[in-house]
């Protein structure tokens, strides 16, 4: 096992308040990453405070995360979300659906 590998990696996917985008990220520590994000410190993300948490997933492998990450900024990967988190923005949005 690499050092990389050692620790868990997190691809996750923030949603902001103010204009319902959503921000693909990876990270080794969620929680300070998140609170980062929350505070303003990231330039990506300053301006659309507040951010809710909406999904993410773990794994072992900095490259496999890596990938994950890049294939969520895709058409397709959008998609896979999409569908991932379809009863969340049906029940946030009754609307939509």
């Amino acid at each position: 096992m690499t050092t990389s590998d050692r620790n868990f990696h997190y691809v996750y996917v923030l949603e902001s308040a103010t204009d319902g985008k959503r921000y693909i990220g990876m990270t080794t520590d969620l929680r300070r990453r998140f609170q980062e994000h929350k505070d303003g410190k990231s330039f990506a993300t300053a301006p659309r405070r507040p951010f809710s948490l909406i999904y993410y997933e773990a794994g072992r492998s900095y490259v496999d995360a890596k990938n994950r990450e890049k294939y969520f900024k895709t058409t397709a990967g959008r998609r896979s979300l999409a569908k991932r988190l379809r009863d969340y923005v049906e029940r946030r949005n009754p609307k939509l659906s």
